[in-house]
């Protein structure tokens, strides 16, 4: 059932329960090839093809820089981490030092204290083998959603497709920008305007670029990808984040994928670009 997946997902890709399969290769410091099972070798090997196509922008990889400034799972007091400290930790981050072995399901790490991070894709894998599991249980009308990734298959119960809102980007209030109808289809969002802090009147964002090792910069404050895979739109809104908007209406444009972008301005928010979205 459901809830046995959902236990299953965790305890191979969580990187809150210790024993978890991923947190335990984690903990390794062995740097020769390990099998996964098949399901976190999927997650991993497909997060590593969006890091490939969007030239890094979406590492599985940097926790620790996450955590170092102030947003992980332990959140610690908002101090600035020096360039040096960014730069030691980096020397241990990186998705070019993961090594896959597709034929054989194995991985292997080039540094022994590098780690694996999911939470950029793990959720849209989640949804997607739900959506799986109601397709070979004959289910043709329903909606999935975990922490803002979903499916949507069929009608509702107004036999009508799903009306999914995209929420104004505003940190006080809720308020929806725009109805999406979902076809049959996956959506998946990335924002950083609730997830921040402020400090020296400068604005941090949660949104942690692998290049540099700190916060984003640009002015896109989120970005919701449509998608027929839950994990690829995941992974890519997670991307196109870091990447901002040129970067991110280039490579959509190139991978013919749509999506909906809301830019902050000096006026507040406003959704300024979108490659039209596409519900097939």
């Amino acid at each position: 059932n459901i809830e046995k997946i959902l236990i299953d997902i965790n305890q191979t890709m969580s990187t809150y329960i210790d024993d978890s399969e991923l947190s335990l290769f984690n903990q390794s410091k062995f740097t020769g090839w390990q099998v996964l099972s098949e399901d976190l070798f999927h997650v991993i090997e497909h997060g590593n093809q969006i890091s490939y196509i969007s030239h890094g922008a979406f590492d599985m990889t940097i926790a620790p820089l996450v955590k170092e400034w102030g947003f992980g799972s332990n959140i610690r007091s908002r101090a600035i981490p020096s360039n040096s400290v960014i730069q030691s930790i980096k020397q241990h981050t990186g998705y070019k030092k993961i090594k896959l072995d597709t034929m054989n399901q194995r991985i292997s790490k080039s540094d022994p204290i590098i780690t694996i991070d999911l939470s950029g894709i793990a959720k849209g894998f989640a949804v997607d083998k739900i959506a799986q599991y109601l397709n070979e249980l004959d289910i043709t009308n329903y909606l999935v959603e975990i922490g803002g990734e979903l499916i949507g298959k069929g009608r509702n119960a107004e036999q009508q497709l799903w009306q999914i809102g995209i929420e104004q980007a505003s940190p006080l209030e809720r308020t929806v920008q725009r109805i999406v109808s979902l076809e049959n289809m996956a959506m998946a969002t990335s924002g950083d305007y609730r997830n921040y802090f402020k400090s020296d009147g400068v604005h941090y964002s949660h949104t942690i670029d692998p290049t540099t090792g700190k916060p984003i910069k640009h002015s896109l404050a989120a970005v919701t990808v449509l998608h027929s895979s839950a994990m690829h739109a995941d992974a890519l809104a997670t991307a196109f984040m870091v990447m901002g908007i040129e970067k991110s209406l280039a490579l959509a444009n190139e991978i013919n994928i749509a999506l909906y972008l809301i830019v902050k301005t000096n006026e507040g928010f406003e959704a300024v670009s979108y490659t039209h979205l596409r519900a097939h």
